[in-house]
């Protein structure tokens, strides 16, 4: 089972046209959100290129938006890799998402049917990947709810930035044991939708807002206890 599309082919399929260089970013980026590519992994442009069926100019090029985006380490005669990243990081995302993710809450009034229903359906997926175990993709799920809550402002532009908070987030996570660290926020996600759905728009805020400023300490917390791990070995 998957939650984001994996295959080139197919969701290059599911895109749609623009320029080649910034639809192999966005299969790397999906990939980094669903946890298939992890900090430190090495992405090399000729292995990118047969990939995807581009050339290694292209390929680079790719690589370059990642690096603007915080989510790739490119050094002259060394390569690209997936950025590993710090606590003044995470402070950053989490500010981010503490604006962009409380105030769509906020306006959630103006959210169509069809918003509310991303909504419960990212919920209910990830209530059923916790029931299977399948920790990876409720990570993922997860992550769809969140992207669904910046869906309800109605925001084409706010989505497109939200992917590269998503990727980023989803690489903090990488320091966390994911059958741990998972199940709790699902119980959280579905007492938001709930509040979201009754209208109780300032409830879900400050639900929410509260939500965040825990998962930002557990992050932080095990990225540091990472951090101090390596240092060891």
């Amino acid at each position: 089972m998957t939650i984001l599309i994996s295959s080139a082919h197919a969701s290059a399929e599911s895109l749609p046209e623009v320029p080649t260089a910034d639809r192999v970013a966005d299969l790397l980026r999906r990939q980094m959100t669903e946890g298939l590519l992890l900090p430190d992994d090495r992405l090399k442009d000729q292995e990118l290129a047969s990939r995807f069926d581009v050339s290694r100019t292209t390929a680079r090029e790719a690589l370059r938006i990642l690096a603007s985006e915080g989510l790739v380490v490119s050094k002259l005669h060394s390569g690209s890799t997936v950025r590993r990243l710090e606590v003044e990081d995470i402070h950053d995302i989490y500010t981010t998402r503490r604006v962009i993710e409380c105030a769509a809450v906020q306006t959630s009034d103006s959210a169509t049917d069809d918003m509310l229903a991303a909504l419960v359906r990212s919920v209910e997926k990830a209530e059923d990947l916790v029931k299977q175990g399948e920790w990876s993709l409720v990570g993922t799920a997860s992550l769809g709810f969140h992207g669904a809550l910046v869906g309800l402002a109605g925001s084409r532009a706010l989505n497109n930035f939200f992917r590269q908070v998503l990727a980023q987030l989803r690489l903090a996570f990488s320091s966390l044991p994911e059958d741990k660290f998972q199940p709790s926020w699902v119980s959280r996600d579905r007492a938001v939708l709930e509040l979201i759905l009754s209208g109780e728009r300032a409830a879900a805020t400050m639900l929410l807002d509260n939500y965040l400023a825990d998962s930002r300490a557990t992050v932080i917390d095990g990225v540091r206890a990472a951090a101090r791990a390596k240092k060891q070995k």
